[in-house]
């Protein structure tokens, strides 16, 4: 596979770190991975094989995460978030992955929300359509109000394919920091924790006490208590390592009047520290709280809590549940409590590590690959029942009768090139907009075999009211201007268009038509009509084209393969002597669309196949071609 992670860290580096990780499991598993950070660079993240590509970083300032500050130290200008945006595409579009993955977003990073969704509606419209996956830590930011709730599960029951939750549900299941949902239930595949560290070998004696807390200037609190607790026991051996976010002269000012190796910078090997110390002072990050179930080594915990943030808190309840820590609440820290919290664990029995699952790097690549191969059987699989389906009509002696009608068509384009291409002389009924035909468009066509011509429509305009659905032909304005257009739009189709190929059809664009004026075509000079659904009307044959490739009203690229391939083995399974009617815009193809139809109309090339040329499809109203028009004086339309 070739997979995209998206991360970005506002504060510490902890978010980076994790999907770091995971993008090292999948490029150690054979896979092409890219990470795309877009926080600041972080000096410790391991990278190994994978790429990185980076965005223009953003930091926060303090906790204030309303507020983004950009590369110079200002708050960030929509400059910086266009060119942010602009890479993040560039690199989908140069990548073209089997999978991308969003790291909290979208149950958290809502003020990147604009590249974050642009993100996965570009990757959604991409040929082959990559799975689309939520990445998230054991423990969410629990919402302020519902309103967020509810947008981020639109957002996952629309958009994505699984929420990838990097814990374990016996220690800490989603639901104990975010509201979940039957639908979001569903999509849930717990991975294990993230296991950043590696092994370590046991130490044959612990001793001192180490502290961290993380990689930014949020633990600095936490610093000063335990520099001012080293100060009162020295004795007690006392490592204190500082994030790399932290300036240099603070880390300079915290060193002063402390024995040389007591105040260092964070380093790679923190692990093995753990591993060896015997007490563990940090905050209760996500990767420091892996650490402590990886090692075993007493812990106390001062989880992080300003701005709202409750997840350490959570994390750390859990963790001293197991018997792995103490905590001393943030509000409550000072140098004697931090003291006699260290004193407490070093007069405790080991603890027992273990418990949780670990694996989580690995187990995320396994669910990732069998959810491709899931998506890769179920197509297979709707292929195949389209196939057992025309066979069992053809030795039935039934035939499956499909039609295929195209809109939107204005002048000769390379997307109608590339349509005719594939239609290969298959009939094909394309409605063309009079009032924008360009002289080209009959250039084009008269070149091509199996084409006839449907009137568009007058010139493709919504005349709907603001909040309904877009018609041009709607019940939204009086029955005289309707058949007004309507006539209009017959004269310009027999004068721009070719005689020869013209069909007297109307397809109302949107495929909507007030009843009234479906019942005034006949009279107008129309033989035909193709829309969606409305009562038969006499003198007017009718045929619809139901099954519409595209997904409008979400993605705006190619429906769920497997819906439309079911649809067809339905239709040839029943044996209905009914005609299924194919749509598609050439004018509105993404290469998923134009992909999909090249896969499906081989398929389709079966001897129960029976294409229909449009001109048989609407009867004998047809064989005089386009009449000429009415005049609308000679007899108004009734009223209604």
């Amino acid at each position: 596979m070739r997979v995209l992670i998206a991360v970005t860290h506002l504060l510490g580096a902890g978010h980076l770190t994790r999907a770091a990780a995971l993008a090292r499991a999948f490029a150690a598993a054979g896979h092409e991975t890219v990470l795309v950070s877009g926080g600041r660079l972080a000096p410790l993240v391991r990278l190994d094989s994978v790429r990185l590509v980076q965005l223009p970083p953003l930091r926060i300032q303090g906790f204030d995460f309303a507020r983004l500050i950009g590369p110079d130290g200002e708050t960030a200008g929509s400059q910086v978030f266009a060119d942010r945006k602009a890479l993040l595409l560039d690199t989908l579009s140069t990548l073209r992955p089997d999978a991308v993955l969003t790291e909290l977003f979208p149950f958290g990073r809502r003020g990147l929300a604009d590249e974050f969704m642009a993100l996965v509606q570009a990757a959604r419209n991409q040929p082959g359509r990559p799975l689309i996956l939520a990445s998230v830590r054991d423990i969410l930011v629990p919402p302020d109000r519902r309103s967020k709730v509810d947008e981020a599960h639109a957002r996952v029951a629309a958009l994505y394919d699984a929420v990838l939750v990097h814990g374990d549900p016996a220690l800490a299941p989603l639901d104990a920091s975010w509201p979940v949902d039957p639908g979001l239930a569903g999509m849930l595949r717990y991975t294990g924790y993230v296991d950043e560290g590696g092994a370590v070998q046991a130490p044959d004696r612990r001793e001192g006490v180490l502290v961290a807390a993380g990689s930014s200037a949020a633990g600095l609190d936490l610093f000063r208590a335990a520099i001012a607790a080293a100060r009162l026991r020295p004795d007690l051996g006392w490592r204190i390592l500082v994030g790399h976010f932290v300036p240099d002269a603070e880390l300079a000012r915290l060193s002063q009047g402390l024995p040389p190796d007591t105040v260092m910078r964070a380093r790679p090997d923190y692990r093995a520290l753990m591993a060896g110390a015997a007490v563990s002072v940090s905050q209760c990050g996500y990767n420091t709280a892996v650490d402590l179930m990886v090692t075993g080594t007493p812990a106390v915990l001062v989880p992080f809590e300003a701005g709202r943030e409750t997840e350490q808190r959570l994390r750390a309840e859990r963790l001293a549940a197991m018997g792995l820590a103490r905590i001393v609440p943030e509000n409550a820290l000072s140098p004697e409590t931090l003291l006699a919290a260290v004193l407490s664990a070093l007069r405790s029995p080991q603890p027992n590590p273990g418990g949780p699952a670990l694996d989580g790097s690995t187990r995320t690549v396994a669910i990732v690959q069998a959810l491709r191969n899931q998506r890769h059987r179920a197509r297979g699989r709707e292929a195949d029942r389209l196939r057992r389906a025309l066979d069992r009509a053809a030795e039935a002696g039934r035939s499956v009768h499909l039609w295929w009608r195209d809109d939107d068509a204005v002048a000769a384009t390379p997307a109608l090139d590339r349509l005719l291409a594939l239609a290969a002389g298959r009939p094909i009924l394309i409605a063309a907009i009079p009032a924008r035909t360009e002289a080209s468009l009959n250039r084009r066509l008269a070149q091509s075999e199996g084409v006839t011509l449907a009137v568009h429509g007058l010139a493709h305009e919504n005349h709907a009211p603001p909040g309904q659905k877009s018609a041009e032909f709607g019940p939204h304005r009086p029955l005289t201007d309707l058949c007004r257009d309507a006539l209009d739009a017959h004269r310009l189709a027999r004068e721009r268009l070719p005689e020869d190929l013209l069909l007297p059809v109307f397809v109302p664009p949107w495929n909507r038509i007030a009843p009234d004026l479906a019942a005034e075509l006949p009279r107008l000079g129309y033989g035909g009509l193709s829309a969606a659904g409305g009562a038969f009307v006499p003198g007017l044959a009718r045929a619809d084209a139901a099954l519409d490739v595209i997904d409008w009203r979400g993605t705006r690229s190619l429906r769920d393969p497997e819906t439309i391939l079911a649809a067809i083995a339905a239709h040839a399974e029943e044996g209905l002597a009914g005609r299924l009617g194919l749509l598609t815009h050439h004018l509105a193809h993404d290469e998923a669309v134009w992909d999909f139809i090249a896969d499906l109309l081989p398929l389709l090339d079966h001897p129960a196949v029976r294409w229909h040329d449009p001109r048989d499809l609407f009867g004998s109203m047809m064989d005089s071609g386009m009449p000429p028009p009415i005049s609308l004086s000679a007899e108004r339309p009734r009223a209604g």
